[in-house]
């Protein structure tokens, strides 16, 4: 495992995949795939701050999502307004909550209200805290993102890699050291392009209600691997 002192500057960026699969197993509605997949990620966010690890990104919910069945997207909503709601936890363990995603005021925006409120609430409220920054992507794609970001640049003069960072929707965010992707598969998705050049990416078969403590600290060991 990478040192303790050495990961306050360790972005890790998590793929949440195979909810479905793991409720499948077990027998399962989807639903209660998202709702374990949930509470595993509270229990991440608990290990990673814990480990002093300095930022970690999850892509909750996709722009492509929205085309899942109503009930499922429902469910999702309900969870994500859970986990912004989360506030107790998140300072008990000193952790900053932030949220990227297509801003609430732009055309093609999707984010309920009483989500966008629960994203605010969040913000405003662990605003204080110094430890580990913890993102989470909701109705976030990479390519929305950069063609935002691009139609800014141009907006405004000449497009190239500073003006485009500058321009992300959140242009202070560090690249990324290790993407994490569960449930076998062993693709990237539209997830964070931009920001995940040069980064080491961890595959694992297990889906992301079983990801763990010791699957997080495999995933570290890639970052100093030869």
């Amino acid at each position: 495992m990478v040192g303790p002192s050495s990961l306050a500057n360790v972005h890790i960026a998590c793929i949440m995949d195979g909810n479905g699969r793991w409720a499948k197993r077990r027998g399962l509605p989807r639903t209660a795939g998202h709702t374990a997949g949930e509470e595993n990620l509270a229990e991440v966010v608990r290990v990673c701050a814990q480990r002093g690890i300095g930022r970690l990104t999850v892509f909750g919910f996709s722009t492509e999502n929205w085309v899942r069945p109503p009930a499922e997207v429902r469910h999702i909503l309900s969870l994500h307004k859970k986990l912004f709601g989360r506030v107790d936890e998140l300072n008990a363990n000193n952790v900053r909550i932030q949220w990227i995603g297509r801003p609430f005021d732009e055309p093609g925006s999707r984010t309920p209200a009483y989500v966008q409120r629960a994203i605010q609430r969040a913000i405003t409220d662990t605003a204080g805290n110094t430890g580990m920054v913890l993102t989470v992507a909701f109705d976030y794609g990479s390519r929305a993102e950069l063609v935002r970001a691009s139609r800014l640049s141009a907006q405004l003069g000449e497009v190239t890699e500073t003006s485009i960072d500058s321009h992300l929707y959140d242009p202070e965010m560090p690249r990324v050291d290790v993407v994490v992707r569960t449930s076998g598969e062993s693709r990237i998705s539209n997830f964070l392009l931009w920001q995940i050049a040069g980064a080491k990416v961890y595959f694992t078969e297990r889906t992301w209600p079983d990801f763990d403590a010791q699957e997080i600290d495999a995933a570290l060991k890639l970052i100093h691997a030869t």
